[in-house]
């Protein structure tokens, strides 16, 4: 399992090779023995899936740490702009984010470590996107950050090409980054 880091430190994208022939296609999407051997921590304990429509905006979140939870996201039926964001107060790259395509049919998953947010936008109807978690769901440490926020200003109609978008309420109204900095709710380094 090979992982490229992405821009972001603490992210990586996972390009699997594939291998077709004339009933379809396999590939291994996600293989911990190789990732123990890596310098990248990372344990599976639960398991996530959800289905979008065109336009939906999910995220950003992320947990609070410790314990933090990290993510490995693949996108099984459809496509999405899968985006990760730098919330770590102190980080070279704090405030920045880095997004990559996923879909259907690069097969690929991105890994986003704790401290990191994580928002993607769906790119077609019914996209089912994986997540597997190193952390169970913890209504007391998830957090959210709004996706439209004007500092972190991710150019969501130019990642999915739609100008109107759906998110949930609880993202809709979600605090600005300035605003949890304020508060010292974000994850330091």
């Amino acid at each position: 399992m090979v992982l490229k880091p992405l821009s972001i430190e603490g992210a990586w994208v996972h390009t699997p090779e594939i291998h077709s022939d004339s009933r379809g296609l396999f590939f291994e999407s996600f293989k911990d023995s190789e990732l123990r051997h890596s310098d990248i921590p990372f344990q599976v304990k639960q398991t996530n899936v959800s289905v979008s429509k065109l336009g939906a905006i999910r995220g950003i979140h992320w947990a609070d740490s410790p314990p933090g939870q990290a993510k490995f996201v693949s996108c099984h039926v459809g496509s999405i702009i899968d985006v990760v964001v730098d919330l770590r107060v102190g980080s070279a790259t704090f405030g920045n984010w880095d997004s990559r395509l996923i879909n259907s049919s690069n097969r690929e998953s991105v890994l986003i470590g704790s401290g990191l947010g994580h928002a993607f936008i769906a790119l077609e109807d019914n996209t089912l996107v994986s997540y597997l978690c190193s952390e169970e769901y913890s209504p007391t440490t998830e957090r959210s950050i709004n996706p439209l926020d004007r500092t972190i200003d991710i150019d969501w109609a130019m990642l999915g090409g739609k100008t109107s978008f759906s998110m949930s309420e609880r993202d809709r109204n979600a605090p600005s980054l300035d605003e949890l900095l304020k508060l010292g709710l974000l994850p330091t380094l």
